[in-house]
């Protein structure tokens, strides 16, 4: 087959862009020749990934977000699927982003794609039910998931399917924590710090960081002695947060974030990835959404996401890890009286800590870039290419 290059990826938000990052490392360590392009984050950008698109132009949230920018995801989708169809990839690789890359699989397999078709992240099919099993069976060659009871849900299925393990696993195991990062922030050593972690994409900032300040300061009024701290994802959202009325916090930049968990007493953090990587930190911490009343009722009255848990800790132990507040739960006051019992209360700060060590004990300890990126490698090649490792000088 004659292509450009081998693999092309498609990450359309920071979660992507994370996992696209140690996935392009694994790949390299085992294939150093092997050709990407792709959409791809900072992260990825960072390692050297050619870029055909940025991440960042795909970055909306919400259904009344959403509507706005159709026709520019429409360009953008056209663009990709054209670009994909010209090259002949040997592989396409999509990363979650499930409502754009699964059309995408079904547009490239209806024009008859000779590529192979793969998805890292399993589409929420706990969340939305099991109707998009028979899309991804019909247009999808391998999927990989992150979570055992994930693959467990395709048993019935055709679809190749196959568990690697979370990405965040092999990051925090490689991580190597800073011992004086505190200095560059003036932050003093054993001192009690409250971080803020509002979210990596603008809307989600611009909609739960002003009630989380708020919180934040009640519950400082009342122990004057904690600090604030607020976590920036990306440089480039800087800016941004400082439009707010921020005070003495501290905005700890991106490449210290796994340090301000570890230093962390008490977190409140915007749903997300990061909600994990604070459980994975075992750091209390009360879970946000802001979200639009009309989008909370044609979610919950249209799709029917009607679930007992949203955020990835509790949906992981099917139980409430951290105290999560959507919607009419969101309120200052059930915020604010939620963070004071993660403090105050130590049998509940001690339960909710367990559980975080139950989630570690539970995501296992599989090395999911590895295992994802040898299973990417035998669809490309029809193989298992051996790891590629640099001799010791």
């Amino acid at each position: 087959m004659n292509s450009s290059y081998d693999l092309f990826i498609f990450a359309g938000e920071a979660s992507g862009d994370l996992y696209g990052e140690e996935l392009i490392k694994a790949l390299r360590e085992k294939q150093p020749d092997l050709k990407m392009r792709g959409v791809g984050g900072p992260l990825m950008r960072e390692v050297g990934f050619d870029c055909l698109m940025q991440t960042e132009s795909f970055e909306v949230m919400g259904l009344f977000d959403v509507l706005p920018a159709l026709p520019r995801l429409y360009r953008y989708f056209t663009h990709i699927r054209n670009e994909i169809l010209k090259s002949k990839p040997r592989a396409v690789l999509f990363i979650d982003y499930p409502g754009f890359n699964l059309r995408m699989a079904r547009s490239l397999k209806r024009k008859k794609t000779t590529s192979q078709l793969l998805h890292f992240v399993c589409p929420s099919v706990w969340a939305w039910g099991k109707g998009r099993i028979p899309l991804m069976e019909n247009t999808l060659d391998t999927l990989m998931t992150l979570f055992s009871f994930e693959a467990e849900l395709f048993s019935p299925s055709r679809l190749h399917v196959e568990y690697v393990g979370h990405p965040l696993v092999a990051r925090m195991r490689s991580h190597e924590y800073e011992a004086t990062w505190r200095f560059e922030y003036g932050i003093p050593e054993r001192s009690h710090i409250l971080s803020l972690f509002p979210g990596s994409r603008r809307r989600e900032i611009e909609r739960n960081l002003p009630l989380q300040l708020k919180v934040a300061r009640e519950f400082i009024r009342g122990n004057p002695k904690t600090l604030l701290a607020i976590s920036c994802a990306r440089q480039e959202l800087l800016p941004l947060l400082k439009q707010f009325d921020l005070g003495d916090a501290h905005i700890i930049h991106s490449n210290h974030l796994y340090e301000l968990m570890h230093a962390s007493h008490l977190a409140i953090a915007t749903s997300g990835t990061v909600t994990l990587e604070l459980a994975l930190h075992q750091v209390p911490t009360v879970v946000t959404f802001v979200i639009k009343q009309w989008d909370a009722w044609i979610a919950r009255r249209i799709l029917r996401i009607n679930l007992p848990h949203y955020s990835l800790p509790n949906i992981i132990l099917k139980e409430q890890v951290f105290p999560e507040f959507f919607g009419t739960y969101l309120t200052q006051r059930s915020l604010t009286q939620a963070l004071q019992k993660l403090d105050s209360s130590r049998l509940y700060r001690e339960q909710c800590i367990c559980k975080c060590k139950d989630i570690k004990t539970r995501i296992g300890r599989r090395d999911a870039p590895r295992e994802a990126a040898a299973i990417i490698l035998k669809s490309i090649f029809g193989k298992i290419v051996p790891t590629h490792r640099v001799p010791i000088q």
